[in-house]
């Protein structure tokens, strides 16, 4: 288990295919396409900024302490394990006195580029994003002026935050998941 700082940026309303097409473009490796889920629980109801998240990517299974420390490029804090199953974990924390607020799902493909992260995210509700995370701030910024892309285009807003610009509370949203 490690605890670290997340470097990440976020280009809003992009169109999925043609980001794909300039993330290829650009020399970006596609990794794979998923549905994630994940279930969000409070550690201290009337503490915002500070989370739970177990999410399954689909390849492997997190649990994770999420800390918003500011809404800089830095301003989020991780602290992160691999888990083995989903479902049992889910249990474990509803043992040990967690519920959770929220279960959320979303589509992500992911790429990467000189060893960036990118995330196209979709989300129910609100326009796709691309999501830029390095090692470092550098790292981030270099990424996304290959991408054409410049500071100004750019946040570093959480998902809630995100959700919010649409008018849209995520935190009172229990289920969160595409019409099927």
């Amino acid at each position: 288990m490690t605890a670290q700082t997340e470097f990440e940026v976020k280009a809003l309303e992009i169109n999925p295919a043609d980001t794909a097409t300039l993330i290829a473009e650009a020399g970006g490796v596609h990794v794979a396409d998923r549905t994630m889920r994940r279930y969000v629980y409070d550690i201290a109801p009337g503490e915002p900024g500070r989370w739970i998240r177990l999410r399954d990517t689909g390849s492997e299974v997190t649990l994770c302490v999420k800390e918003i420390t500011s809404t800089a490029v830095d301003g989020t804090r991780e602290t992160e394990v691999v888990v083995s199953d989903f479902d049992t974990t889910h249990a474990l924390l509803g043992h040990l006195g967690f519920t959770a607020k929220a279960y959320q799902e979303n589509l992500r493909s992911s790429w990467l580029l000189d060893g960036v992260r990118l995330e196209i995210d979709s989300w129910p509700l609100i326009p796709p994003y691309l999501e830029i995370e390095g090692d470092d701030a550098e790292q981030v910024w270099q990424a996304a002026k290959r991408l054409g892309l410049t500071r100004a285009e750019l946040t570093s807003e959480n998902t809630t935050a995100v959700y919010a610009r649409y008018g849209i509370d995520l935190e009172t949203i229990p289920d969160l998941r595409f019409l099927t």
